[in-house]
């Protein structure tokens, strides 16, 4: 019998990997104002920004372009491309006034060379300024300011308290002042990229008096305020702090006039039938109001999809605008005026850019969308959704009857199923979770003749709070165990080559990974793994985030927490280091020096104990590279050994 033919040659996976990775990717949108025609139609700009990698530059260009939607009162009666695709380069920020007439640009000035100021004070040259940790290094204390766009001048709004950094600011009902988001940086700061757990509040500032109030409760995390289009209420997301740093989040109101804050959708710990599982994002879209200031639209992960909702902020109703439909994922990118602006992509489609109408309330299935970019579907990738349910000895005793899910992608008809091998790839996070969404690097391996099994293990997001609080304490053992008992399950009913399995994951992923081929050495024949947490005990000195090397080991954080030799023994024994006298399986390692949440001495310390053992192991330093890896020439080039290692070790 023909074993699965992989793409061995490298050029064939380069040239997979050129064409592949062209697929553009949509980070904003915006509408401008309606503007009625002489003939009495009306129609609405869509203005969109999009970023590309561009492997001859080796770099991510960003590029704008505009679209009209003309419509009647609550339908599209034509769309499309309005003028081509403009390049913008050197831009930070941009957003449109409400106007239409106007545009503000924030870009980068200088360059390489333009040489830095440097400033020399009274003998501070050298202290010690903390920062916001990975992504946001250098980055200390924000200031607020305000342009004042008739005379160019900029000012430093005054009132901010010193004790927070401030950010997510918007003009205040009637433009008498500022409300802000507040994050705390004392006692110290700690790692806020992902995190939503970060102690922050809500504030307002009054220009005129100068005076800053606090409009939320100040010992819990807030996020993204919104204000309602007839400026009397404001939505935002709060979450509890030092806990999970993603999580089941509530979506409260303030009333601006009456100053009641009020929970409108609570935390949902457990999802019954097909019920909404809860709201899954650490930011709301810049515009989610519908027209008449009741209803609120975002997008949310559900279990393995992420779908549009709409939220009765009187009633509290949720209610799901992209159920049913073909099971792939969307993404809200703004609503203005009830004409929604959202993105859907699935595993083997990558993403479409659509617009439609919110519909009246008790309507909401009835969504008619347009597509104003499509993308082509890639042919020969099938996927679906597995439901697994843990053996019950694998129950978690305070919350049992859970179960998770699983993505599996795999190569639409190959000659022999028995002949192709798998690829698993749990998430990082842990409290993140996959959906089915355009993916660039299953799609690539998918292509290459692997099945790939994307793990949503207990404690990932979009399965209700209890699945995520059942994981801190048991990383390492439950985790783990949800991954081999997917492996093993889609393996039996699937047929694959159980000869020929492989691991890949990042940050917790490859903790998982690591754990893996340390616990089930004979199931994984090769071991891709990027920035993984291999010792949580040493890394708790030396990442931007301790709190979560104390909470998912099983233990409360504070600030001013020490652990004791109980701590330090959990934390290793939690740990994937723990089990390296296991491991045979070829490992290829990749790390960011500039890596602030996982530093890159977690791999050093995997690579040399596995090189003490004569396991076979390579290691790529990227000396630039961050937690993510995804600087262009780094994501290329790590694709490139990654599918070389596989090829090698699982052979072809």
């Amino acid at each position: 019998m023909e074993r699965q033919v992989l793409l061995s040659e490298p050029e064939e996976a380069a040239a997979l990997y050129r064409g592949l990775s062209r697929q553009p990717a949509l980070s904003a949108a915006c509408l401008g104002p309606e503007v009625t025609t002489q003939y009495g139609g009306c129609y609405r700009t869509v203005h969109t920004e999009w970023t590309q990698r561009d492997l001859e530059r080796m770099e991510n260009i960003r590029f704008c372009r505009q679209y009209l939607v003309f419509h009647d009162a609550d339908s599209v009666v034509f769309a499309g491309p309005a003028g081509n695709s403009v390049e913008t380069r050197g831009e930070l920020l941009s957003r449109e006034s409400p106007s239409g007439t106007m545009k503000a640009v924030l870009r980068k000035a200088g360059g390489p060379g333009t040489g830095e100021e440097k400033q020399f004070l009274e003998g501070d040259q050298f202290l010690f300024y903390e920062d916001w940790g990975e992504n946001l290094v250098s980055k200390s204390t924000p200031v607020l300011c305000v342009l004042d766009v008739e005379s160019g001048n900029i000012s430093v709004l005054e009132g901010v308290p010193e004790s927070v950094s401030p950010g997510q600011a918007f003009w205040a009902p009637g433009d008498t002042g500022v409300v802000f988001v507040g994050w705390w940086h004392e006692p110290f700061r700690l790692g806020i990229r992902f995190c939503t757990n970060r102690r922050s509040a809500l504030y307002y500032v009054d220009l005129i008096g100068g005076k800053c109030e606090l409009l939320s409760d100040d010992s819990l995390a807030v996020s993204s305020p919104r204000l309602s289009p007839d400026q009397c209420r404001i939505v935002y997301l709060r979450f509890p702090s030092l806990v999970p740093h993603q999580q089941c989040g509530q979506l409260c109101l303030y009333d601006w006039y009456t100053r009641v804050t009020s929970v409108v959708v609570d935390v949902v710990p457990r999802q019954l039938g097909e019920n909404f599982s809860g709201i899954y994002c650490s930011l709301l879209p810049l515009g989610c109001w519908s027209a008449d200031s009741q209803r609120v639209v975002f997008d949310s992960a559900q279990r393995s999809r992420q779908d549009l909702f709409a939220v009765d902020t009187r009633m509290g109703g949720v209610t799901s605008l992209t159920a049913g439909g073909s099971g792939g994922s969307w993404k809200l990118l703004t609503i203005d005026r009830d004409l929604m602006v959202a993105q859907f992509s699935t595993p083997s489609l990558p993403p479409c850019l659509k617009v439609g109408f919110l519909p009246p309330e008790g309507k909401e299935q009835a969504v008619s969308w347009v597509s104003l970019e499509e993308a082509e579907p890639i042919p020969e990738i099938s996927w679906s959704i597995r439901v697994l349910q843990p053996p019950p000895e694998q129950e978690h005793v305070q919350y049992a009857g859970l179960d998770f899910e699983a993505i599996l992608l795999q190569p639409s008809d190959p000659p022999d199923k028995t002949q192709v091998p798998m690829v698993v790839m749990p998430h990082g996070g842990p409290h993140s979770s996959f959906v089915t969404a355009w993916m660039l690097l299953p799609a690539m391996l998918c292509k290459m003749g692997f099945a790939v099994l994307l793990v949503n293990y207990r404690g990932s997001t979009g399965f209700g709070q209890d699945s995520i609080l059942s994981l801190p304490g048991n990383v390492g053992h439950q985790d783990v165990k949800d991954v081999q008992f997917a492996v093993e399950q889609v393996l039996q009913e699937e047929h694959f080559d159980a000869g020929r399995v492989a691991l890949m994951g990042g940050s917790h992923g490859g903790f998982l990974s690591c754990h893996l081929i340390g616990q089930y050495p004979e199931t994984y024949g090769a071991c891709v793994v990027r920035n993984p947490v291999i010792n949580i005990a040493s890394m708790m000195g030396s990442t931007d985030i301790p709190d979560w090397c104390v909470v998912e080991a099983g233990f409360p954080y504070s600030s001013n927490c020490l652990p004791d030799l109980n701590m330090w023994a959990e934390m290793l024994d939690k740990s994937p280091i723990k089990y390296t006298p296991q491991v045979k399986t070829p490992v290829l390692l990749m790390l960011g020096q500039e890596d602030r949440r996982v530093p890159f001495k977690q791999g050093m310390e995997y690579y040399r104990a596995l090189k003490a053992r004569n396991v076979p192991v390579r290691l790529l330093l990227y000396p630039k590279s961050t937690h993510a890896l995804s600087e262009v020439e780094v994501e290329s080039d790590s694709f490139m050994n990654a599918a070389l290692w596989l090829c090698t070790h699982l052979g072809s």
